[in-house]
């Protein structure tokens, strides 16, 4: 089968022809039929994640397809149902094996392209906001990086949440996406006056920041008293630094949120949060924004995308036969 596959974290990944896998016992062999993008990703093909599979490894965190085979002892599951799997690498192949507990049924009205977009970005979003964050009804939420990946879904799930969303994002075209998810407030964070612009805001309650600096010490010191920063990544390339006196004198919490990290030590917050994630998309209250989508042959050109932020939303990769 052909493969997206990372030999050595100094030479980029290749589409290249690999063995089929076999299902182990409590496994399912998926026919994949779309794998989405992640930030993740970039770091896995550099090394530089925190979980380093054992090269070589097949890149792709989350895949949507159809079971094609099912390993000994898997029960309520058959060949050919429509699911979507979770996992650190894998998923930019024409075929994958998932354990069947991390496997997810689909909605029938759910396209491959939704699914493969959907469980890494709204995931993080959902446990980052309502489980970590702790977000209420009237709160104001700022969002860095609102047009990227994970950002988009924090836009989302923000409104969903009743909360005022306050949009950061790099120029007009990408504002108008944060926007047309449900931005309240619109900051350009290549124009603007960021210290300035969140000062005007009035204070916020919770900051949802997967950029890092230059923006992240703006929008610390915007919290109002017992506000929460949730730390989701750093796709700007600079970890920022926390002063703890600040966060003493005016008694804010700085919360780290890794999503995977869940599956294993706390698995009930994931599936349990999937679940209100999927009965929202059946209702048509959230849908996935996926700006690009490409065959595994331009598997590299979808990570530029990302690399350069060129993106809005997800990138998707379509695998064909």
């Amino acid at each position: 089968m052909r493969a997206f596959v990372l030999t050595s974290t100094e030479t980029p990944p290749t589409v290249c022809e690999v063995a089929k896998p076999d299902p182990k016992p409590g496994e399912v062999r998926l026919k994949v039929r779309a794998c989405g993008l992640n930030f993740a990703d970039l770091l896995l093909a550099r090394g530089q994640y925190q979980e380093r599979p054992e090269l070589p490894f097949v890149l792709g965190m989350e895949v949507s397809g159809e079971i094609e085979a099912l390993g000994d002892g898997v029960e309520g599951f058959a060949p050919g149902q429509r699911v979507a799997a979770f996992a650190s690498n894998g998923g930019l192949a024409e075929y994958a094996c998932y354990p069947a507990a991390a496997c997810l049924p689909l909605p029938d009205s759910m396209p491959h392209e939704h699914a493969a977009a959907f469980m890494v970005a709204y995931g993080t979003s959902h446990v980052a906001l309502d489980y970590r964050a702790g977000l209420k009804p009237g709160e104001t939420l700022l969002v860095l990086g609102a047009a990227g990946g994970v950002g988009l879904t924090a836009v989302e799930i923000g409104k969903q949440m009743g909360a005022r969303v306050v949009a950061v994002a790099r120029g007009a075209e990408k504002l108008a996406v944060a926007e047309a998810a449900g931005a309240d407030v619109l900051i350009d964070s290549d124009s603007a006056d960021l210290k300035a612009a969140f000062k005007a805001l009035g204070g916020v309650d919770v900051v949802y920041d997967a950029v890092g600096e230059p923006a992240s010490s703006a929008a610390l010191r915007a919290l109002r008293p017992e506000g929460r920063y949730l730390v989701i990544g750093f796709a700007g390339g600079q970890v920022p630094q926390f002063p703890a006196n600040l966060l003493l004198v005016k008694n804010i919490a700085v919360i780290g949120l890794y999503w995977g990290g869940f599956a294993g030590f706390k698995p009930e917050v994931i599936t349990s949060s999937l679940r209100t994630l999927m009965g929202w998309y059946a209702e048509g209250r959230i849908k996935p924004h996926v700006s690009h989508v490409l065959p595994l042959a331009q598997t590299a050109d979808g990570m530029e995308l990302i690399r350069a932020r060129k993106s809005t939303g997800k990138v998707v990769i379509a695998i064909d036969e």
